[in-house]
């Protein structure tokens, strides 16, 4: 499924396609798209389609469609602090994005049939923590993940505030589903009236993680790395004001002249004559002088763009603090 959008060259022009179609139109939903590159969740020789709007399988390992994702994450409503159930967690991308919007109170699970995806899942979720700059933008939910059929959930696991199913749910399994959820929560999943006779296979009660309490040292770090982040952000209003410093300048667009042929009719006869101006060929001269001192003004420059700095890390490295205490707050991150 999918194919909805354009291509697009990178993930920031896959999420504008996303954005064009309203398949994304929250700010929240956008801001989550834009921080996870859906490329870093393909494996290496397959990255070439991972800003097409396609769904992508190997083996095991499945991604649905970006203009499915975006949907269902408008679809769930999500909110800071609250719980979510992905079914069918696969390669953790969905919950990763979603762990962002939920924030450092919320809870983040998933199961996931397959022990080699949870696998695949749990390394990709590594690389972002480590690596992205986008961990330190936001208070991450991180996702916890399961190995297990999540047609047989133990029943007296936690209920959830949102609940997603990526597979077909049959008819007969609807209300196992909406068991799944709190009084007022939202289910998204797709229904099949088709019923499912297969036998699963030996059956194994899967358990949920439970939901865990915060220590006083991950709150103390939680408390602090927001108090940096609104000390940079008074700065940078300090430093740049409330408006735009260079506000942008529109440029009026030239239209070339063009040479004009009038064609006059005298009763049965026809006079073809140019009508011109004497300064025409020096004004269309002018003009397209013009154009190509414009382009070459918008023409972006060879150089590579310096790359974004991390701020809350270069402030937590300032710090008067003893080493193993910074790279505390900093989660240990390798850049």
């Amino acid at each position: 499924m999918g194919g909805a959008v354009s291509a697009g060259e990178d993930n920031d022009e896959l999420i504008d396609n996303l954005k064009e179609a309203q398949y994304i139109r929250t700010d929240l939903v956008e801001q989550a798209f834009r921080a996870i590159d859906r490329a870093d969740y393909y494996l290496e020789e397959f990255k070439d389609n991972a800003y097409k709007d396609l769904a992508w399988k190997h083996g095991n390992i499945h991604l649905s469609a970006p203009c499915i994702y975006s949907e269902v994450m408008e679809a769930l409503d999500l909110q800071p602090g609250l719980s979510f159930l992905n079914l069918g967690s696969g390669t953790g991308y969905l919950s990763s994005m979603v762990g962002l919007i939920l924030g450092p109170f919320g809870v983040n699970h998933g199961v996931e049939l397959h022990s080699d995806v949870i696998e695949y899942a749990k390394q990709k979720l590594d690389f972002f923590i480590k690596t992205s700059d986008s961990f330190d933008k936001f208070e991450f939910c991180e996702p916890s993940f399961v190995t297990g059929n999540c047609l047989e959930i133990s029943p007296d696991c936690t209920q959830y505030d949102r609940v997603y199913c990526g597979a077909g749910v049959q008819k007969e399994h609807e209300d196992y589903m909406k068991n799944l959820l709190k009084v007022g929560g939202i289910l998204v999943m797709p229904l099949e009236e088709k019923p499912n006779h297969a036998d699963s296979g030996k059956s194994r009660l899967v358990h949920l993680p439970p939901v865990a309490v915060r220590s006083l040292q991950d709150l103390a770090r939680i408390a602090i790395r927001g108090t940096i982040k609104k000390i940079i952000h008074q700065e940078t209003m300090s430093k740049n004001g409330n408006g735009l410093k260079n506000p942008p300048r529109f440029k009026r667009r030239r239209v070339r002249r063009r040479r004009m042929e009038t064609i006059v009719f005298l009763d049965k006869e026809v006079f073809a004559s140019r009508i011109s101006n004497a300064s025409d060929d020096n004004n269309n001269s002018e003009d397209i002088e013009d154009e190509r001192r414009e382009e070459e003004e918008t023409k972006p420059s060879e150089l590579k763009p310096d790359p974004p700095v991390n701020f809350l890390r270069e402030k937590v490295l300032s710090l008067p603090l003893p080493d193993p205490l910074k790279y505390y707050l900093l989660y240990y991150r390798e850049k």
